[in-house]
Order: C-alpha cells, then sequence, then structure tokens
C-alpha cells in the first residue's frame, strides 16, 4: 500500500541535474517517483514530483528530504495529496513580516520615537522569548497619545511581500477562499484586505478615545491559540477539510496555526518556527505556496 503524496523543490535556479539529484534521494528514502514536472518565474523555479511513499514513511522522508535540501541549499517540501487535490482549498496566512514586508506595531513606534525598544520587544516575541499578548500590551502602551493621522500614514507605507498579489489572485480566480489572521491591527489591516479582496481579515483592535490612541487594545489578543481557532472555524464554515488548508507564518505565535493546518509552512522564519513547519521557504517570494496546491 502506498501513500499518495507531492515533493515540490524551488530555488532561484532548477536543472536537470537537479532533478536528477531530488529523484534519486526520494527512491533512496523509499519513496517511488511517478512524475515530474517544471515551472519557473523571473524570480525562482519550481520542480515538481508526484512520489508514491511506503505506508507510514510519510515523516522518515520528510526528515530525509530536509535533510538533502539542507546539503544542497535548495527548498524543498512533501505535501500530502489532501494539499493539492481537487475540492475546495483553505489559504491562511500571517501578515507582519509574511504578508508584508514589515511589523506595523514598529511602524507605528516610529511615530513615538520609540521603535528600536518597540523592535527589540518584537523579535524576542516571534523568537518566543516572551508571551505575545503580555509584549503585546508593552508595545502597544508606547503608541499612547499619538493622533489616528498616524494610521493612515503606517498604511500608506506598506510594502506587500514579494509574490502576495500573486499568490492571493490565484487561489482566489481558482474559486478557493484566502484570509489572514494577525496579531497587528485591525485600523490597518481593512485598507489592505479590501485591496486584496480577501475572503476574512483577523486583528487586534487599538483603542481610541477622542481621537488619539489610548495604548491598549480593545478586547482579547489575537495570540497563537486565536490563530488556531480561527483555521478550525473558517475551514469548518466554508466546508474545507482542515488537512486540505495551508498556513503561512514566521513567528512563534504562528506555532499553533502551522501545526493545525494540512501544510504550515515557514516563510523567512524564525529557527523554532522553522523546525516546527512541514515547509521552509526562504525565497523572498510567497508565490511559490500556490504551488504546493497545485494552482
Amino acid at each position: 500500500m502506498q501513500d499518495q503524496a507531492r515533493v515540490v523543490a524551488y530555488a532561484k535556479h532548477l536543472d536537470d541535474g537537479h532533478r536528477d539529484d531530488l529523484a534519486a534521494a526520494l527512491r533512496g528514502l523509499g519513496a517511488g517517483v511517478r512524475d515530474a514536472s517544471a515551472a519557473a518565474s523571473a524570480t525562482y523555479d519550481v520542480l515538481t514530483l508526484d512520489v508514491g511513499l511506503p505506508d507510514g514513511a510519510s515523516s522518515p522522508v520528510r526528515a530525509g528530504l530536509a535533510r538533502w535540501s539542507a546539503e544542497s541549499g535548495i527548498g524543498a517540501a512533501l505535501v500530502p495529496a489532501a494539499v493539492y487535490a481537487p475540492g475546495p482549498k483553505l489559504l491562511i496566512m500571517d501578515v507582519d513580516s509574511t504578508l508584508i514586508r514589515q511589523e506595523v506595531i514598529e511602524l507605528l513606534a516610529a511615530h513615538a520615537g520609540r521603535e528600536a525598544e518597540v523592535a527589540a520587544v518584537t523579535e524576542a516575541a516571534m523568537r518566543g522569548d516572551l508571551d505575545f499578548a503580555q509584549s503585546l500590551h508593552h508595545r502597544v502602551r508606547t503608541l499612547a497619545g499619538l493622533p489616528t493621522a498616524v494610521i493612515d500614514d503606517v498604511v500608506a507605507r506598506i510594502e506587500l511581500s514579494d509574490g502576495a498579489e500573486q499568490l492571493v489572485a490565484a487561489y482566489l480566480d481558482a474559486g478557493h477562499r484566502v484570509g489572514v489572521v494577525s496579531g497587528g491591527f485591525a485600523q490597518v489591516l481593512a485598507p489592505l484586505a479590501d485591496r486584496l479582496r480577501l475572503s476574512f481579515a483577523r486583528a487586534n483592535d487599538l483603542e481610541i478615545d477622542g481621537g488619539v490612541l489610548t495604548g491598549r487594545v480593545a478586547g482579547a489578543v489575537v495570540d497563537r491559540r486565536e490563530k488556531e481557532r480561527v483555521l478550525r472555524a473558517e475551514a469548518a464554515g466554508s466546508g474545507v477539510p482542515l488537512e486540505a488548508t495551508i498556513a503561512v507564518g514566521d513567528g512563534a505565535n504562528d506555532l499553533d496555526m502551522l501545526a493545525a493546518a494540512g501544510l504550515g509552512v515557514a516563510f523567512r522564519a524564525k529557527p523554532a518556527v522553522r523546525a516546527a513547519s512541514d515547509a521552509a521557504l526562504d525565497l523572498p517570494d510567497l508565490d511559490v505556496v500556490r504551488y504546493f496546491s497545485g494552482l
């Protein structure tokens, strides 16, 4: 009995030699290679191999693939059949340093002259060294007294990650759902969600009183548990099996969401997140993710 799966390799450049080397490595791990295809963009190449795995061999094949990737310098992911099989799909992503290049809280803190302080706390929280909710409250307090006009300034400065628009469009155009769940802020996220036509967007609310930020978050914090809850709820509500979902993130507060998804993708992520995820994407181009779903 063999399980069907797919191996997707990605790098700035791939050739026939890389294909043959990967196929040999997979055969050495007991996988049967049935078919191969290639695609390319201006910034990356993708190689897709359909494979058959011996019953129960997914974990050792994934580990062997990780070793091959480390030795070759080529990213590679073992994708379960449910993720790319025909049927409804769901892509859910983190926002800061994933969908967009920046950390919104740092852009806001720059207006208070405290960007360096906030950046240090953000870095520790994303590594998992600090409790996310506590770190968020600490960072938001630095914003107290800022006028709401700073939100518009930050929205204007946001830069999407390379490939983000193409990835979102590929899913939506194929009739699938794409959403984000963020430890950032709804007031900044809303215009971006409208621009990208996202199916849903969930984030924290900055408390505002009299046209200024109070330095507090209104309501419960969107933490790692809430990110997983949103993934599960959106999948169930849209009739998408959890095993057919893909989650993408970079920080420790994404870990539960990445673990619950059918495929958890660490995008230019912290070491602990890379180690715990199904796939590590270090190319600075989110568009690669659509190949995991066969789009």
